[in-house]
């Protein structure tokens, strides 16, 4: 009698398993799995290279080096035309910007209500105008007069004080009036006595876009 040791009694059994299946017409794995494209799947970055096309070697001088930096760039004379254009463009776009087109005004300028309040703002004399040259010459001479700290303190106080209480009064007047001209709007509020005060609190000639009115005009 012959005694199997462990290793042959499981090779034994596999190989018995495997002569059942193929008796039984077992399919392989392979056979079974679905037949693919034949290829790997192309990574992006190289599939972004073919479309760029081959790519140029690397210089071995400077100069070369040099040389293709400027073909780069290309003309000069073409890149001094082309910045004299975009500099054309950007200053028309702020002429008319200032002229109050619009078109080319910031999202906050644009539409008829905020026109309307600026025609209003700058229709009037508004004293929060003074605010910010007044401030500044008090702020100079504190320095100048170092005695008078507390003077200019208390004169900037109170110039803060005028300037909130005609800053609620002018959004008022603009929130009524704005109202009346275009009852359906619903720019109103704080926002726009907000906008009002803001454009008031410049000086004229900073104002952008820049006035179309002149203290005392009709609105």
């Amino acid at each position: 009698m012959k005694l199997f040791r462990r290793g042959e009694s499981d090779t034994t059994d596999a190989t018995a398993v495997t002569t059942a299946d193929a008796s039984e017409g077992a399919v392989p794995a392979a056979a079974t799995a679905t037949a693919g494209k034949g290829r790997p799947t192309p990574r992006r970055r190289d599939a972004e290279a073919r479309k760029r096309g081959p790519v140029a070697p690397a210089p071995m001088t400077s100069k070369e080096a040099r040389a293709r930096r400027k073909a780069n760039r290309g003309d000069r004379a073409a890149r001094k035309v082309a910045a004299a254009e975009r500099r054309a463009a950007a200053q028309d776009r702020r002429e008319r910007m200032l002229a109050g087109e619009d078109k080319y005004l910031l999202p906050r300028d644009r539409g008829p209500v905020r026109a309307h309040v600026r025609d209003i703002v700058d229709a009037r004399r508004n004293l929060v105008g003074l605010f910010m040259p007044m401030a500044l010459v008090l702020i100079l001479s504190m320095f100048a007069a170092p005695g008078l700290q507390t003077i200019v303190t208390l004169a900037m106080l109170v110039m803060m004080a005028f300037m909130i209480a005609e800053g609620v009064f002018l959004g008022r007047i603009i929130n009524n009036r704005v109202r009346e001209r275009y009852p359906d709007t619903t720019d109103t509020g704080f926002k726009l006595g907000w906008y009002a005060f803001v454009r008031a609190s410049q000086i004229r000639k900073m104002r952008a876009p820049k006035p179309r009115l002149t203290p005392g005009d009709p609105v």
